[in-house]
């Protein structure tokens, strides 16, 4: 199941400009880093240090993928909680959307 969102956060991190930042999600304690300081977006199952780190399940990823879930009502809720810069995670949006 995690290489499957693994391969989807890839596939949509190569069709956008590189994020300019660090990110980490961790979905059920399972990392995914990316990396978006270079010309691309590089998506790793590594456990770094980032700028920003959103930490949630796997099940809440897909509901907020579906819709099914408002980014900010998870957050509210505390089903996302997120560590380091705020104003990055916003720019995910178009990794999970």
């Amino acid at each position: 199941m995690i290489e499957q969102v693994i391969n989807q956060i890839q596939e949509q991190a190569t069709n956008i400009s590189p994020l300019g930042a660090t990110f980490k999600f961790l979905l059920d304690e399972n990392p995914i880093f990316i990396d978006g300081t270079g010309e691309a977006n590089v998506v790793t199952a590594e456990d770094k240090d980032a700028d920003c780190t959103i930490i949630t399940s796997v099940e809440t990823l897909q509901k907020l993928k579906s819709g099914d879930l408002n980014p900010m009502m998870a957050v509210m809720s505390g089903k996302i909680k997120i560590k380091g810069d705020m104003g990055l995670a916003m720019k995910l949006q178009s990794l999970v959307g």
